[in-house]
């Protein structure tokens, strides 16, 4: 039996029955899971194996590949400069980033492009290489001339592999700082957080080696209903869903174990992090966590408001976005959707991260098996969401 180690606070103990039974009846090999709630921590518990071939044990700072759960890094760090009067929502992208405004992209307000309603969700034109992932701008350049696939503001698809870009390069061209520069400087450091966009060599030790679900599993995880227009259009080289996904990247799963994936600026869908620090950031937006609050009331309110809502361009399902996090709606959010004003992310390795203002909680959970259901909705972290919320309920 898989030894669970870590402390809960009195009251939350069937949180720790809920991710010890992830390790018993559902398959986990290692996973971290950290609650914060009004800025103490109330959850941190870890357990499993970070390296199953070599039995390395999974520790508190153990760090994992969170996926697109590391979006919610780049779009913290476009949203501290807008906290600090930098960046204001309404302006137009290309106000801050001058060739940005090529090919009828001059009116994408900062809001659009948070909110996902931008039309540049794929560089399918351009896909990029990890040479590309080192220099930052060829794909930035390909993303300043891209032409939108949508009229921007008019609907909304999940930006998967550029809204990373996309925002850093506004932190960028705002800051003259890089976004893992400006993330150390102004809220990872400060926090003390081992949350990465790029991961400096003395942390990569600590980095769990994915487990990738097999192809049995993840065509199980293919056959949920409502998931099926997406299944297809991901099968067709002509649809969008298609070129975003599989036409803009050339990196496939097999680099998630490859220390060079994590080593270049990918704020879209290569970061890592543990999941004690997920956690406390996201009790920092929401909240002091030893002095420090990332974003006053008045901006939190709109980074949880809804201002995309309805069925998604590229993944085929219902989706809502606030200011660059998800909020309640759709399978992809895998907490309760009756719960409003709750905003976070979650990523292709099963990571999930979320806040609840309204009852002071900062969630994080960070796995190094891999979700069949590529992203949200994965019943291990389903299982931790609602064992927390009876607790706090």
């Amino acid at each position: 039996m898989t030894h669970v180690q870590g402390t809960v606070a009195p009251g939350f103990e069937a949180v720790r029955e809920a991710f010890e039974r992830n390790f018993t009846d559902s398959g986990e090999v290692g996973a971290g899971l950290a609650v914060y709630r009004h800025g103490n921590a109330v959850v941190d518990l870890w357990g499993g194996e970070a390296d199953p071939d070599t039995h390395r044990p999974w520790n508190r700072d153990t760090l994992a590949a969170i996926a697109s759960t590391c979006k919610t890094f780049a779009s913290g760090a476009l949203l501290r400069l807008v906290e600090r009067g930098e960046v204001n929502l309404e302006t137009p992208v290309a106000h801050y980033w001058p060739d940005f405004a090529q090919n009828g992209k001059g009116d994408i307000t900062v809001r659009t492009l948070l909110a996902h309603r931008a039309g540049l969700p794929s560089m399918h034109m351009r896909p990029v290489t990890w040479e590309d992932l080192r220099d930052w701008t060829p794909i930035t350049e390909t993303l300043a001339a891209a032409t939108p696939e949508w009229p921007p503001g008019t609907r909304h698809g999940y930006h998967g592999v550029t809204i990373g870009h996309l925002a850093g390069e506004i932190v960028r061209r705002v800051t003259g700082m890089t976004l893992s520069a400006f993330l150390e400087a102004e809220i990872t450091g400060p926090l003390g957080l081992d949350c990465y966009v790029r991961v400096p060599d003395p942390a990569l030790p600590r980095l769990a080696k994915m487990v990738l679900p097999d192809e049995q599993a993840v065509q199980l995880g293919m056959q949920v209903p409502e998931m099926a227009d997406f299944v297809q259009a991901l099968g067709d080289p002509d649809t969008l869903s298609y070129r975003a996904f599989y036409g803009s990247v050339t990196q496939q799963w097999d680099d998630s174990n490859n220390p060079r994936t994590y080593q270049v600026e990918s704020p879209s869908m290569d970061g890592v992090a543990s999941a004690h620090s997920l956690a406390r950031y996201f009790a920092a937006m929401i909240g002091e966590v030893d002095g420090i609050r990332l974003f006053s009331p008045w901006l939190l309110d709109k980074i949880r408001t809804p201002q995309s809502d309805g069925i998604d361009e590229l993944l085929k399902v219902r989706t809502a976005w606030g200011l660059g996090f998800l909020v309640p709606g759709g399978p992809f959010w895998p907490a309760p959707e009756h719960l409003k004003g709750l905003f976070g992310g979650s990523g292709a390795t099963g990571s999930f991260a979320f806040a609840d203002p309204e009852r002071g909680l900062g969630f994080g959970y960070v796995p190094n098996r891999g979700s069949e259901l590529l992203e949200g909705g994965d019943f291990r972290v389903k299982s931790l969401v609602e064992a927390l919320y009876r607790a706090v309920l």
